[in-house]
Order: C-alpha cells, then sequence, then structure tokens
C-alpha cells in the first residue's frame, strides 16, 4: 500500500512568494523593531542633493540665518513624512497601496507610474553620477563599465527587500555620518572657526521664499514613499516618533553640512572635499555609500510600484527590469536630458501624499479602513479630486513662483479630501 504523504495544515497560511508583501498588508508577525526601522530610513534620508542645497541657501543668507531656515524646512519635512510615514505602519500599506484605497484602482495604476516611473528616472541619474565621479576620481576616460557594475550591486539589496536595505544601512549610515562630522569639524576650522561662520553676512541674492522652497522641495517628492518602510514599524506611535526623529535629525544635518562646506570650503558636497584634501580612498567610500543607499531605495521603490501596477505579487522582477532601463539610460546619457523634467514632475507627487494624509486623519480617523484591496472602486472620486485640485495649486504655484508650491499643493488636497468625502457622501462602515 502507497503512504499518502500527510496533508499540510489547513491553518497554516501559504508562504508568500515575496516577504515584502508588495500588493498586501504587512501581517504583525513580520513588523520590525524601531532600531531596523529607523537605520533605514536614515539611510534614506542620506541625500547627496540635500547637502548641495544646504550649500547654495548658506552661501546667500547670514549663517545664523541659514540655521533657522534649515530648521524649518526640515521640521516641514519631519511633519509630512512622519505622518505619511504613519498611514503606512496603521495599514500595513505602501504608498501605492494606499494611494489605490484614496484614488480608486485607476487612481493607483497613476500613482505607480508617477512613483515607480520617477525613481527609474533617479536610478539612471544616479549611476551616471556615480559613473562620473568615480571616473574622475581614478582618470579613467571610459566609464560605462562603472554603470554597469555599479547599477546591478546596487540592486542587490533592493532585491532582497527590507532586510538587504538594513544590512547596507547599518554599516553605511555610522561610518557616513562619521565621515561628515570630520569634516564638518574640519570646514568650521577653515571658516575661522565658530566666530568666522557666524560673521558670515551672506550675498543676500535670495529670497526667504525661494530658500525654503529648494530646501523643502528637494527632499518632499521622494519622501511620500516613505510608507515603503514605515508599514514594517510596529506600530503608528512607534512609527510616528521614529520617521520624525529621524528624518529632522538627517534633514537638518545634512543642511549643516552643505552650509558649512560651502562657507569653509566653497564646495557644499564632501566627497568633492575629500577629493581637493586628495583623500581619494575615502571620497570614494562616500560616494558609494551615499549614492547606494539612496538608490537601493529607489529600486524598492519603482519594484513595488511595478508590482501594484500588473498585480503582480513580487517586486522583484520590476526591481530588475527598473535597473536594466536606468542603466541603459546612465549609459546612453539620456538620464542627463531627465533631469529638470524629473524634477517638474516632482511638483505632481506631493498632491498625492497630503490627499493620502486629508483621507488618512480625517475620513479614516487615523485607523485602518479595513477595505479588500482587490474591492476598491475604479475611482474614488473625493480622493482623485482632492489631488487634482492640489496639483493644480503645486503647478500654479510653480508656475508663477508663489509660496512653495509642494507644500500648497500637499495643504489644498488635504483639505480637500474631507471636503468632498463629506460631500459625496460616507459608507457606513469606513474608518471603523
Amino acid at each position: 500500500m502507497t503512504a499518502v504523504p500527510p496533508a499540510r495544515p489547513a491553518s497554516a497560511p501559504p508562504s508568500p512568494i515575496d516577504r515584502d508583501y508588495p500588493l498586501d498588508r504587512v501581517p504583525i508577525a513580520e513588523r520590525k523593531g524601531v532600531a531596523s526601522v529607523a537605520v533605514v530610513i536614515a539611510g534614506f534620508g542620506f541625500f547627496t542633493p540635500t547637502m548641495v542645497t544646504g550649500g547654495q541657501v548658506a552661501v546667500d543668507f547670514a549663517f545664523a540665518q541659514f540655521l533657522g531656515l534649515a530648521v524649518a524646512a526640515a521640521l516641514v519635512l519631519a511633519c509630512y513624512i512622519a505622518t505619511m510615514g504613519v498611514a503606512s505602519a496603521r495599514t500595513g500599506l505602501t504608498t501605492v497601496l494606499l494611494s489605490r484605497l484614496v484614488l480608486g484602482k485607476l487612481g493607483g495604476k497613476w500613482a505607480s507610474v508617477l512613483l515607480g516611473g520617477t525613481q527609474v528616472g533617479w536610478y539612471g541619474i544616479t549611476i551616471g553620477v556615480l559613473a562620473t565621479l568615480l571616473g574622475g576620481a581614478f582618470g579613467w576616460q571610459t566609464t560605462w563599465p562603472i554603470a554597469v557594475v555599479g547599477g546591478v550591486a546596487m540592486a542587490v539589496t533592493a532585491y532582497k527587500g527590507f532586510r538587504g536595505i538594513e544590512f547596507l544601512s547599518w554599516i553605511s549610515v555610522p561610518l557616513m555620518t562619521a565621515l561628515c562630522v570630520w569634516i564638518s569639524v574640519s570646514a568650521v576650522g577653515e571658516a575661522g572657526g565658530w566666530d568666522g561662520l557666524f560673521d558670515h553676512a551672506g550675498t543676500g541674492d535670495t529670497s526667504v521664499g525661494v530658500a525654503l522652497t529648494l530646501m523643502i522641495g528637494t527632499f518632499i517628492s521622494g519622501g511620500t514613499q516613505i510608507g515603503n518602510w514605515t508599514r514594517f514599524a510596529s506600530g503608528g506611535r512607534p512609527a510616528f516618533v521614529i520617521t520624525a526623529c529621524t528624518i529632522l535629525l538627517v534633514q537638518a544635518a545634512m543642511f549643516f553640512f552643505g552650509g558649512v562646506g560651502a562657507i569653509g570650503y566653497g564646495e557644499p558636497d564632501f566627497a568633492n572635499v575629500l577629493m581637493l584634501m586628495g583623500s581619494v580612498g575615502v571620497a570614494v567610500f562616500l560616494i558609494i555609500a551615499n549614492l547606494w543607499t539612496t538608490n537601493d531605495n529607489a529600486a524598492y521603490a519603482f519594484g513595488v510600484a511595478g508590482a501594484e501596477l500588473t498585480g503582480k505579487p513580487d517586486k522583484r522582477p520590476f526591481v530588475i527590469g527598473g535597473v536594466a532601463i536606468g542603466i541603459a539610460m546612465a549609459i546612453t546619457g539620456i538620464a542627463d536630458a531627465l533631469t529638470a523634467f524629473l524634477t517638474v514632475l516632482g511638483v505632481l507627487i506631493p498632491p498625492l501624499g497630503g490627499a493620502i494624509i486629508g483621507t488618512f486623519v480625517f475620513v479614516w480617523r487615523r485607523r485602518d479602513p479595513g477595505t479588500d484591496l482587490a474591492s476598491v472602486p475604479l475611482v474614488c472620486w473625493p480622493g482623485l479630486l482632492a489631488y487634482l485640485g492640489g496639483t493644480a495649486v503645486a503647478i500654479a504655484g510653480a508656475t508663477f513662483d508663489a509660496g512653495i508650491p509642494a507644500v500648497q499643493g500637499i495643504v489644498v488636497a488635504m483639505l480637500l479630501a474631507p471636503a468632498l468625502r463629506g460631500l459625496a457622501g460616507r459608507p457606513t462602515r469606513e474608518g471603523r
């Protein structure tokens, strides 16, 4: 008689294809500790353009005023990004899946194209920057092999998922922090000490409004995707505290590092400062670590966006496909031409966060609505119209150089979301 293998217990859940749950809520049992989430967010926040922006602003203002602007910009970013983080922590959903709940299935597809597509573009730009900087450091005329090797290597941690990104962050974040502190101390000395820094009067070429627009706008679009990582937090309150504190500290530090570098050395990017100092090996490490912690987050983002767009519960094929496109863009030079275009697209992203925050806070009452992701209607008009209204305001602000376009778009979308939901009539079970 042939032995029959024991049947799998009916109560045992099937193993997910992708343990990062790109198309579902992250189960409570799969949530991570405070330190794990914090170090991933810190690696995400080590963003070279933030440092460069800090340097641009510091040159134009008195140092004390620059510090005030840096803290103000970091506070705005921390409040917005932390609130987005809470929404994902409470629901266990990525930003694109939250977008599906708020805007409807069509809106979710738009969010996947917008958030995923821009990240593919930025991945290609970052690979191009890596190739240019390393090629210059070693005097290599041919840089495309660097783009290929670097592009593939940076995808490995994203392919591994949260655990891969966390592993890299535990190595790179402490070392990058130590390097930046060391160079900052040197830059303060070059500026004539703290007295020399505070004697810096600034050129006065930039207004306060433009400065805040630059400082907030540099990271606010990327910060909209914070939910990809805070959904692994153990709860809403820990997610808010972790995200707010980490973003505030890291963004303020990046502004400060760029500012003292620009005043002391005339160069806000510390990798370039190290090159000037002749520390090529250290500079190469800083370049690779900084760009890697940024780019694996980008690859992860377009991976989960691709999963939502196609309905396939596995981000990994889309990480591979997006990386291949990004490398091709870097090698052909197309990525350089996309920089301004992607910056313009950044105006379309923050109002999406505003619509999500408005719905989460005022309609869902800061709770998971419990909606089945498969049963979401094709269009959720209140959320979609709120997003479109915020986008229109953001575009108008950018066109007429009025206010801070990204922030205005967020605020308008956030207020419209509950107002329009009230006019449309709220389903009796929603938010409970």
